[in-house]
């Protein structure tokens, strides 16, 4: 009976790890980066762009130029400790990416002007920075240019060796979605060109 009582003890302590592990998984559930890849990017819009309703000023008639009022950045810290700026949970939830199809920052005369990218697209392609910077960076023979408005998110990443994983933008046509393994980041980016 000793026995049983202590291969039971020992059985118990044993398995304390794992529920930790399991513990700490529930937890980390909403962290970002640190080597987590999505599995798929995001999902399509069923909506327009989300714009504001034109104020009382704005849709009277107007005799002479009003100054403008400039609306507050948007935030996509939805959480304490995520980055100003949109990124991927670590369970497969895209934050920031529901602009709609209709939101002209998006708007190319001529989607995919140098062609298409080929080189794979999510989890099974995380292709290493050669070089480069925002304007234009570069791995494996595929160049890419990051769009303007999407500069400031990417402050903090390494053009020389932080790894990516190239998404198509499901609303977006001839803009992709870089996101930063390290970060858990993303950014509109457009193919210009190579093999």
């Amino acid at each position: 009976m000793r026995s049983l009582a202590t291969v039971f003890a020992v059985s118990l302590l044993l398995s304390f790890p794992a529920l930790a592990q399991h513990n700490n998984h529930q937890q980390s559930a909403h962290a970002v980066g640190g080597g987590y890849v999505p599995p798929h990017g995001p999902p399509a819009s069923h909506e327009g762009a989300r714009q504001a309703a034109p104020s009382r000023q704005e849709a009277a008639p107007r005799q002479e130029a009003a100054p403008r009022q400039e609306t507050a950045p948007r935030s996509y810290r939805d959480q304490p400790g995520h980055p100003e700026a949109p990124h991927v949970h670590n369970n497969g939830e895209w934050i920031g990416h529901d602009a709609g199809r209709d939101d002209a920052r998006y708007h190319l005369d001529r989607p995919f002007e140098h062609g298409r990218f080929t080189g794979g697209f999510g989890r099974g392609h995380v292709w290493r920075i050669g070089g480069g910077g925002p304007d234009r960076f570069w791995f494996n023979g595929f160049y890419f240019g990051l769009a303007p408005f999407d500069l400031a998110y990417a402050g903090d990443w390494d053009w020389n060796n932080d790894q990516v994983v190239i998404y198509d933008d499901p609303d977006h046509p001839g803009w992709y979605l870089a996101y930063n393994v390290r970060l858990g980041t993303y950014v509109h980016v457009q193919f210009l060109g190579g093999q």
